[in-house]
């Protein structure tokens, strides 16, 4: 122990200097104790190991180095929640693109900065609106991937540290509900591309195709959701390398099959002289005022997946590569929002109508090759956004909440059946804007949480953890707070969310509640 102590101190570059008041008192041995050295000895290693264990508590810890005395709680740890290994650190900073690129090559992106052109802007305006604000939401994607990548830890262990050792499960499952509620409505956009693209033989089937009223859909479609749902339940059983490598993999082709449909719209629309001819249709006191509530919208779009970043960042090999991979998030948003809007634009001039969606796009222009490659890009841009923004949460999540009880496939499968549960093919079909208003704003909610989270991380601890803390259940740990819950930070996250909450209702119920 004592050469523990010295190690531990010299790695930290500390000078023990011991006042008075606690220093050991320089007693001369007894006539026994020099007839018995070894006695004398031992006596006085156990007093510096009293005195060295009091100043462990303030040492940052590896996750290798766990006293004897405070092993982990087998409530507080498994093999998905424990720091991760150098053998796991396999992200490189190719793979943190990856991940970006199957995160933002999906349907709900192809409309952003269409929707900011239909309120009035320009197309441009519209294009670096996006690209501000994923300037913007680079800075907490960072420094929230930090002490992921340093300690190894997930999202709901890096929690223990500034809500709690039980506190923890508050920020944790609100994050888990607003992930449950996209995975399920992403899955059944995934299962109607796939319905919308079928042959119109299958779908005009009577038996297949009428709705059931008790099941709220047709067999047909019901099929197709379940199906798209078996397809991403067969990628996450692999675990979070079954998850790299499709992100990974997919990256190259989504790249491929989007330039495919860019180019197609160019050549058809004679150039993308339509949507180079829009122009700003607001004053410049309006531009503002669409301006700023439109860049906060943008930011909350991603901001679940920067509170649970470390979830991934954990697995990178450096910081280097996390930083050098989430780098290119405002690239990537710009130029796929400008895909999505090039598209769109070129729709007005090649069928006379704007088609908005993508997936009516592809039904609209036909051919069985333009089918086949539809449902390959839109199911492969569907699953690589649900399954990496949607599934790792919810299910560290549950696994924090009972370790004994879940693993991460328990908890990724609980959060697929949920997602039926939901009956999202319901709540679509009674007011799509309600959902969408109420999802995109509760997550906007969840920003305190990263405030709380970043501020304790680099303010109060100095970006230092004790590993050993975070998965202890000792009264007397860095963590544990009041009864394992830290009281400030949760009044924190009440003066964060109550002042929003009045207006947040007042969004929802104008909507719609009473669809529900």
């Amino acid at each position: 122990m004592v050469s523990k102590c010295f190690s531990i101190n010299l790695h930290h570059h500390l000078q023990l200097s011991l006042p008075a008041a606690i220093s050991p008192k320089p007693n001369r041995p007894s006539p026994w104790q020099l007839a018995n050295p070894s006695i004398f000895l031992a006596t006085k290693i156990t007093t510096f190991h009293k005195f060295c264990g009091s100043l462990t508590r303030a040492m940052p810890l590896s996750s290798t180095e766990f006293n004897d005395d405070l092993e982990p709680h087998l409530t507080l740890r498994n093999e998905d929640l424990k720091p991760s290994t150098i053998n796991e650190r396999t992200f490189s900073w190719w793979e943190m693109a990856s991940l970006w690129i199957g995160l933002v090559v999906g349907v709900p992106s192809y409309y952003l900065a269409g929707s900011l052109v239909d309120l009035g802007m320009a197309w441009w305006q519209g294009i670096a609106t996006v690209v501000a604000a994923n300037v913007i939401l680079l800075v907490p994607l960072v420094l929230t991937g930090h002490p992921g990548t340093k300690y190894g830890i997930p999202f709901p262990v890096l929690a223990r540290s500034s809500f709690g050792i039980k506190g923890a499960h508050i920020p944790t499952l609100l994050r888990a509900l607003v992930g449950c509620g996209w995975y399920g409505i992403e899955t059944w956009i995934g299962g109607e591309a796939v319905f919308l693209l079928l042959p119109k033989f299958i779908k005009q089937s009577s038996i297949l195709s009428q709705s059931l009223p008790w099941l709220g859909t047709s067999p047909l479609e019901f099929a197709c959701f379940i199906a798209f749902w078996l397809a991403q339940l067969a990628i996450v059983w692999k675990g979070i390398e079954g998850i790299r490598e499709l992100e990974k993999y997919s990256a190259p082709i989504l790249i491929i099959l989007t330039s495919s449909f860019l180019f197609w719209a160019y050549v058809n629309a004679g150039g993308f002289g339509h949507m180079l001819s829009k122009s700003s249709k607001l004053s410049s006191s309006e531009f503002w005022s669409l301006f700023f509530p439109s860049l906060t919208a943008n930011i909350s779009f991603w901001a679940t997946v920067a509170l649970n970043i470390p979830d991934f960042t954990r697995y990178a090999k450096s910081q280097n590569d996390q930083i050098l991979g989430q780098a290119g998030l405002p690239i990537f948003m710009g130029a796929f929002t400008f895909v999505g809007l090039a598209i769109t634009c070129s729709t007005q001039v090649i069928f006379g109508r704007v088609i908005s969606s993508p997936i009516q796009l592809l039904d609209q222009i036909g051919g069985i090759t333009t089918r086949i490659l539809g449902i390959i890009g839109i199911s492969l841009a569907t699953i690589t956004t649900n399954i990496a923004a949607n599934v790792v949460a919810p299910a560290n999540a549950l696994v924090n909440l009972s370790p004994s009880i879940f693993t991460f496939r328990k908890g990724a499968i609980l959060t697929a059946l949920l997602g039926i549960v939901f009956q999202p093919w319901r709540l679509l079909k009674s007011s799509e804007s309600f959902v969408y208003t109420w999802l995109v704003g509760y997550s906007a909610l969840l920003g305190p949480i990263g405030g709380i989270i970043l501020a304790d991380y680099y303010l109060i601890q100095g970006a230092k953890l004790s590993i050993k803390y975070l998965y202890s259940l000792n009264p007397n740990g860095a963590y544990y707070y009041s009864g394992g819950y830290n009281l400030v930070a949760i009044m924190a996250l009440s003066i964060g969310i109550l002042p929003v909450i009045p207006g947040f209702l007042q969004k929802v119920l104008s909507i719609g509640f009473y669809h529900f």
